[in-house]
């Protein structure tokens, strides 16, 4: 039974990786009417990525996602409540430097900018703003904070800083947002979330323990923002 488990769990995967496959070759081959650079090496990559998301998908559901949620349930063993709200920055911030969505558009970046952009320093904004993201969400489940009173003042400082922020941080900023919402991040801090709602008294774990990951995203943007007025002075 088990064994027939991960080879379903397997073929789902396939079947996620061969339609977006099977777009871009028709693209190349068809329309474009391209041939591939190498077919060997297209192959081989094509393997490797169906078996690397099945066994990393598998990883996360037996050991991130449960430990993330023991331990969110076990931080009402804390007193007091600012270390929690560290304890999130750090998990966000570390959680945010492997993200890989995030590595390959800070690489994109450093190529496109000639290296005026490097890739490390934008990997460090981001992780900082995702982490603060992560703190203010873990703060309003702790205190019980209507969402709007979070978000609107968030989205505001957004909108402000996007008439002082110099191009082309202000569209790395947006893509950035995009790239943290990952394989890494989404399932460890939803986990780290929902675990911390479940256990306060009064909190709805459906309503409380979501919205996190849209914190973060807006967090990052800010800081992406922040390090190109930065930047500019």
């Amino acid at each position: 039974m088990k064994g027939s488990g991960h080879l379903t769990a397997l073929l789902e995967t396939l079947g996620s990786v061969v339609p977006l496959a099977g777009i871009l070759l028709f693209l190349q081959l068809v329309i474009f009417k391209k041939p591939l650079q190498d077919t060997k090496q297209f192959i081989t990559g094509f393997i490797v990525t169906v078996i690397g998301l099945h066994l990393f998908l598998q990883g996360v559901e037996l050991s991130l996602i449960p430990l993330g949620d023991s331990v969110g349930g076990n931080f009402v063993l804390i007193e007091k409540k600012w270390i929690v709200l560290i304890i999130g920055f750090v998990i966000g911030y570390f959680a945010t430097l492997v993200e890989p969505g995030l590595q390959a558009l800070a690489m994109e970046v450093e190529e496109l900018s000639t290296g005026a952009i490097p890739a490390k320093v934008l990997i460090h904004a981001v992780a900082i703003g995702f982490g603060s993201g992560m703190a203010i969400g873990m703060g309003r489940i702790l205190f019980n904070i209507s969402y709007p009173k979070i978000v609107v003042p968030l989205l505001i400082l957004v909108v402000g800083l996007v008439f002082i922020t110099p191009e082309p941080f202000n569209s790395i900023a947006f893509d950035a947002a995009s790239a943290t919402t990952g394989p890494v991040n989404i399932p460890i801090n939803m986990a780290l979330a929902v675990g911390l709602a479940s256990i306060i008294d009064g909190v709805d774990p459906l309503l409380a323990g979501f919205g996190v990951v849209g914190l973060t995203s807006v967090a990052s943007m800010v800081s992406v923002m922040v390090l190109g007025i930065i930047t500019k002075i």
